[in-house]
């Protein structure tokens, strides 16, 4: 997942040691990989009544709607955390600044999109030759660090502009479509338009996570790197009036209906149902709404956790310290309970084994939690102990 947000201790501005971890930034890693935890549950255990995307709000239950909406904070936190990760590793002392950054985000970026090609993929289908390969949240970040590897080097109000321009203008390109056999379809299905990309050794590659938006997220997120070095009471009061600003801003272009999203909300028969149609926001690729209302919480949320228990931060910052890890462990350990379960006891939701409702999937994410996080721990121990450069890349 994304980079470490870890600065070796070194020297004091306005206050603040730069060069601490910064344990807030783990914690609220930690915390949308719980959420992902549970999503990705529901990948395995409720394959028998999967949602569309973007889910379908006259049939899909509320519990299971606002399960996999609490899952959509996953992604742009990760990849804007990539981004001020990637800020806080080039601006250790001594470590040589926007090209110490651009070189790790190069290089990271590739292992990203490999991992991607191999070990992530066979998670999901423990397939050698799967007819699908899905290009999914890792390929998006490991894409968007080699993007930013070059946007590194752009002053930082040009980088401000660019990400913003990214993350609420790209919507405008909605209306473009390059159609498969047409000059540019894979360039494009790879940058905006989710679709099916035909390999040349057969088989098909699946865009499920188009690249431009992200980038604009990884670069805004390397923007406010400077936030987290100095006074902390001014770190708060930034991300508090960024978090409320960007709700702002979300409702009133949800409010106006006409730009934003390509999915207009309707009134529906039911309260519920018409605040779940204000809340279908498209991901695939994420619209501006979308955007703007996971990062406006994500920043409230990680101003929160500045002033959390010093123990619930603790506990979350275990996740969120080893996150490359766990996204790998967690997959294969969700993969191989759900053939043990078939195993065990055979199917019980039609042809597969599956929960009997959600309440069952946040259950078994909780159980799931528990040696993810001692396994985590220990991660985090070899990591910090081993001499080898090429650690700081898992």
């Amino acid at each position: 997942m994304p980079a470490s947000a870890a600065i070796p201790s070194a020297q004091v501005r306005g206050g603040v040691r730069v060069g601490e971890r910064i344990r807030s930034i783990d914690a609220l890693r930690g915390l949308v990989i719980l959420l992902m935890l549970v999503d990705h549950a529901r990948e395995f255990f409720f394959i028998h009544a999967q949602v569309s995307d973007p889910m379908n709000v006259e049939t899909t239950s509320p519990a299971l709607f606002f399960t996999r909406l609490s899952a959509h904070l996953c992604a742009p936190v990760f990849v804007a955390l990539t981004g001020l990760g990637a800020w806080l590793y080039g601006n250790k002392p001594g470590q040589g600044g926007a090209a110490a950054a651009s070189g790790f985000l190069l290089k990271r970026g590739l292992f990203l999109v490999a991992l991607e090609l191999t070990l992530v993929n066979f998670a999901w289908t423990f397939s050698f030759t799967p007819e699908i390969i899905y290009l999914q949240v890792i390929w998006a970040i490991g894409l968007s660090m080699i993007a930013l590897a070059a946007l590194v080097y752009l002053p930082r109000p040009a980088l401000i502009a660019v990400g913003l321009v990214i993350v609420l203008g790209h919507n405008l390109l909605d209306p473009v479509t390059v159609v498969e056999g047409q000059a540019g379809h894979a360039l494009w299905a790879v940058l905006h338009d989710r679709g099916f990309i035909d390999l040349p050794f057969g088989g098909q590659a699946r865009t499920s996570y188009p690249l431009l938006p992200w980038i604009g997220v990884a670069a805004l997120g390397y923007a406010v790197g400077p936030w987290f070095v100095g006074e902390r009471r001014a770190r708060l009061r930034r991300l508090v009036a960024t978090g409320l600003g960007a709700l702002i801003l979300f409702a009133v272009l949800r409010t106006i209906n006409l730009y934003g999203d390509p999915t207009p909300w309707t009134v529906q028969a039911e309260p519920v149902r018409t605040v779940m149609s204000v809340l279908n926001l498209t991901k695939y690729p994420p619209s501006a709404d979308f955007l703007l209302l996971t990062l406006g919480v994500g920043a409230l949320a990680l101003a929160g956790l500045e002033k959390a228990p010093s123990r619930l931060v603790g506990l979350l910052a275990v996740f969120g310290g080893a996150p490359l890890f766990f996204y790998l462990i967690h997959l294969y350990g969700l993969h191989l309970l759900n053939l043990a379960g078939l195993a065990l006891f055979g199917a019980n939701q039609g042809d597969g084994f599956g929960a009997p409702n959600v309440a069952w999937l946040w259950g078994l994410a909780a159980v799931v939690a528990v040696p993810c996080w001692f396994a985590c721990r220990w991660f985090a121990g070899v990591k910090r102990r081993s001499p080898h450069a090429w650690m700081k890349y898992l």
